[in-house]
């Protein structure tokens, strides 16, 4: 399969690309990630409202552009590159599919008009790092447990929560940040320029209304939620992997050692060669990914979990590299090579690591049964 960028699609890559590069340097990621919220409220406005990245892939009765998941794949890679602070992921990427696919027409007009333009951060919560139960309580139900390590979920607005024990399987739940009984608890991450939070359900009362979707039925919605999520967060992970090859290539160039740049040294050579290789698949099985999200392919979660895994360990193995190319300088808080490990270690992990991914992959073709 060759993929190749559309003229439009060109264009958007272009058009995120200087937005980006233009206001989110390196001293503003610094500046932004020791803040309390965790991202600029006028750089957020500026991409969901002025450049209308929010509503790039969500229908356009909602107030989207129409467009797809290798647009939004193009825009997360725009961004990965910058390690740009921000609940975009977590709110287009995560909660937003979530509402467009098991939410009412009612349910989809209240929320995603407002998360496509800003005004609302939604935040996605996810099974395996929490435990939530729903219980009938007359007409509504209640809502007890908790749902940890969701991205800035300490400045969201709104909450797509999956819970059990209504109807015999999963249930998603719309919550409002400031519902009764919902406390958020921000968490200290090894990834500073995506701070987490865990929220704790006591009893609170889920009215009808903010079940999306009828109780008990969102199992296999909620599964192709997660896989669309990793597929955006595998886009984000190759984008930050080719700009941490691009800041080492270029020291290469610069870092002149016995009269020459360390750049034409064959050992340095090799490594970089073996970083363009990662980052170019990595950049290749998130597009591919996207693409099969985008004609409703039924190897979705394979895919899903193929770019997941790649581009996982392909950031992780750059990022080490790069610390190590740039030598003492890249160990340094002052360097940039540190901010990209630790979004790559915190990356790795989020959504399940590759080893879970692989997993899933050995699943999926059913590798060892009758073993």
């Amino acid at each position: 399969m060759q993929f190749v960028l559309t003229e439009e699609q060109a264009l958007i890559q272009e058009t995120a690309r200087g937005f980006f590069g233009e206001y989110v340097t390196s001293a503003k990621v610094r500046e932004v990630m020791q803040s309390e919220t965790g991202f600029d409220s006028q750089l957020w406005h500026g991409v969901m409202a002025d450049m209308g990245f929010g509503g790039i892939a969500l229908p356009a009765q909602c107030g989207g552009a129409g467009l797809g998941h290798v647009e939004l794949a193009i825009i997360l890679m725009e961004m990965g590159r910058t390690l740009c602070p921000s609940p975009f992921l977590s709110s287009i990427a995560m909660a937003a599919p979530a509402i467009v696919q098991a939410g009412s027409a009612d349910q989809q007009a209240q929320w995603l008009p407002g998360i496509a333009s800003g005004e609302t951060i939604a935040a996605l919560g996810w099974l395996e790092d929490g435990s939530a139960t729903l219980s009938e309580n007359g007409s509504d139900y209640r809502l007890s447990g908790s749902a940890r390590y969701i991205p800035f979920g300490h400045v969201a607005d709104m909450f797509v929560i999956p819970a059990r024990g209504v109807g015999g399987g999963l249930s998603l739940l719309a919550i409002p940040a400031k519902t009764p009984g919902l406390r958020i608890e921000k968490h200290v991450a090894i990834d500073l320029t995506r701070p987490m939070a865990s929220l704790h359900f006591d009893d609170v009362e889920v009215a009808a209304d903010m079940v999306l979707g009828a109780p008990g039925s969102a199992d296999a919605t909620y599964a192709r939620t997660l896989d669309l999520a990793r597929i955006a967060l595998a886009a984000e992970q190759a984008g930050g992997a080719e700009a941490i090859l691009d800041l080492t290539v270029q020291y290469a160039k610069d870092r002149v050692q016995f009269g020459r740049p360390i750049g034409s040294f064959q050992a340095l050579k090799h490594r970089l060669a073996d970083m363009m290789i990662q980052v170019e698949t990595a950049k290749t099985a998130a597009f591919y990914a996207a693409c099969v999200a985008d004609e409703n392919g039924a190897d979705l979660p394979e895919a899903a979990a193929i770019a997941k895994a790649y581009c996982s360990d392909a950031f992780s193995d750059c990022t080490g590299n790069a610390i190590q190319l740039h030598g003492g300088i890249g160990f340094t808080w002052e360097h940039d090579a540190h901010l990209y490990f630790k979004r790559a270690r915190g990356s790795a992990t989020l959504l399940g690591d590759a080893r879970s991914q692989r997993e899933t992959i050995a699943r999926i073709l059913k590798l060892g049964e009758g073993n």
